[in-house]
């Protein structure tokens, strides 16, 4: 097998787990079943991600662009994060990620952590930066980045696993980005 034919093979197990975990969850995944879906050996997930937790890792590797909203004045913090957050939910190829974690943090205390670990270094944190950075003092500007993360969370929580519809996604980009401006305007 070439290198090439082994990075393929790579993604193709990557993309079958991500789908199987956002899905169903950790503990409903066997190593078998993704590997039947890849098309692939079981033997060959152990060989690339060391086995389940290891290939669950790998399906969670999470990116989230956000820093891309904070280009710009507070004014304006909550149309740009509602655009963005919009725009994973109902634009992103294939399973997040980010939902896979989010989905097994209630079966796994390493994806619990994972996600909250992941969550402070990538949304809590920048977005307490920015409203320091704009203008706010530190105390306020954790307490309203604190807000903003806990009402998205909670949103993408009820839309994402408990699988609520919220509205149209024009409607739900408008409602997410004045209530997000509301918290960081305080």
């Amino acid at each position: 097998m070439t290198l090439r034919d082994a990075a393929a093979t790579k993604m193709r197990i990557l993309e079958h787990a991500q789908r199987q975990f956002a899905q169903n969850g950790y503990a409903a995944i066997t190593v078998k079943g993704v590997a039947d879906a890849a098309g692939v050996s079981p033997n060959l997930i152990t060989r690339y991600f060391g086995g389940k937790d290891g290939l669950f890792l790998a399906a969670t590797q999470v990116e989230i662009p956000v820093t891309n909203s904070f280009d710009g004045d507070r004014s304006e913090l909550g149309s740009r994060l509602a655009a963005s957050i919009v725009h994973r939910w109902f634009d992103t190829s294939g399973e997040d990620p980010l939902l896979v974690l989010l989905r097994a943090s209630g079966e796994r205390p390493q994806a619990a952590e994972a996600l909250a670990a992941f969550l402070d270094t990538n949304s809590l944190e920048p977005l307490h930066h920015y409203l320091r950075a704009s203008g706010l003092d530190d105390t306020d500007a954790r307490d309203r980045a604190a807000a903003i993360d806990a009402f998205v969370l909670g949103v993408s929580t009820r839309r994402r696993v408990l699988r609520s519809e919220l509205g149209t996604r024009a409607d739900l980009q408008s409602w997410l980005g004045t209530t997000i401006q509301r918290l960081a305007d305080g």
